[in-house]
């Protein structure tokens, strides 16, 4: 498989240890993680080739959110490294049973919002790989970060390579006065995948499930795919929230009219669910080159990001082996010698 490049934020995580609430705190722990960084770090867990761009600021702690990169494997050659700004930070308070996990940003004035879309030269990024994939966080951060994943997606059409993208509306980041409907379109326009449920479709692009269909999802996916015709394929998972420390998850997939679902996971205690949407492309971009069944590739998807709710950090540390293990129905957690 020929190198996956995903482009966004990196930030500094911060969490007090345990389950222990932010004014509990007498220390932090730190990670780094952002979710187009995250999909690059599982593939290469995975033994897929994967770089990833950003900007990170010229300091140590810019310097420390790119080692922690390459520490999994990620090709981090085409990153930027500029002076007068910051890391974005977020703090994550670890949920329990009925309280639920919380998260503080803290990312105003990053590198990254201030890049310059000119100081990467996709067509030299790109020449070598086979896959795009970026997140809809990206374009909300800034003009000039939705800018350079326009940049990338017209260099990776002119090259031929498949382009995956998370949609992942967040209304609170879009504030640099553009409006997420009108920057989105022409952005989703350029992609072959997509990971978006019905509810993102409504608030980005206007489109609803028709009232009399019988599968929302695909009623929904049709309709995006009449919208962008470029679009193949439309996939998504399911999400039973128990509590804070029980989940259940399914996958699924549209694929040019047909449907495809998987049965749901139950995954009790949830160690650590950030990153868990991550690691469902993660899962699925390998899952489409490692089997020729569609069914078995949403499989893999899927119980990759079960698998990633028992671990803790941004990143999906699984293998192919221990994810074909599940698939197999070995779903008792036995105890492996």
């Amino acid at each position: 498989m020929k190198q996956v490049v995903t482009f966004g934020e990196v930030m500094m995580r911060l969490s007090p240890p345990l389950n222990y609430r932010l004014s509990q705190a007498a220390s932090l722990d730190v990670t780094y993680g952002g979710g187009d960084a995250n999909v690059a770090a599982a593939l290469a867990q995975m033994g897929v080739p994967a770089a990833h761009v950003s900007a990170f600021p010229a300091n140590e702690l810019g310097y420390a959110a790119a080692s922690h990169l390459r520490r999994y494997g990620v090709d981090t050659t085409h990153c930027l490294f500029t002076e007068g700004h910051r890391l974005g930070l977020y703090f994550l308070e670890v949920g329990a049973s009925l309280r639920p996990s919380r998260i503080v940003y803290d990312r105003a004035e990053s590198a990254f919002a201030h890049l310059d879309p000119a100081a990467f030269n996709w067509d030299e990024i790109l020449k070598n790989a086979g896959w795009l994939h970026w997140t809809g966080i990206t374009p909300a951060i800034s003009a000039a970060a939705a800018q350079a994943i326009a940049d990338a997606i017209a260099a990776a059409r002119r090259l031929g390579l498949t382009v995956s993208a998370d949609v992942n509306y967040r209304r609170n980041l879009w504030q640099y006065g553009q409006k997420a409907q009108d920057v989105m379109p022409a952005l989703v326009a350029g992609c072959d995948i997509v990971v978006c449920t019905e509810g993102d479709a409504d608030d980005l692009f206007g489109l609803q499930p028709a009232a009399a269909a019988p599968n929302s999802f695909s009623s929904m996916s049709e309709q995006l795919a009449q919208r962008f015709p470029q679009i193949k394929r439309v996939i998504a998972t399911r999400r039973q929230t128990q509590s804070a420390s029980h989940e259940r998850i399914c996958g699924l997939l549209w694929d040019q009219g047909e449907f495809f679902e998987t049965p749901f996971y139950d995954i009790s205690p949830v160690v650590d669910r950030i990153g868990g949407g991550d690691s469902f492309i993660s899962g699925f971009i390998y899952g489409s080159h490692a089997y020729e069944d569609r069914a078995q590739a949403l499989s893999f998807a899927t119980i990759a990001s079960a698998l990633k709710h028992t671990i803790h950090g941004d990143i999906n540390l699984v293998t192919p082996a221990e994810v074909e293990h599940l698939m197999q129905g070995n779903l008792t957690g036995r105890l492996l010698r």
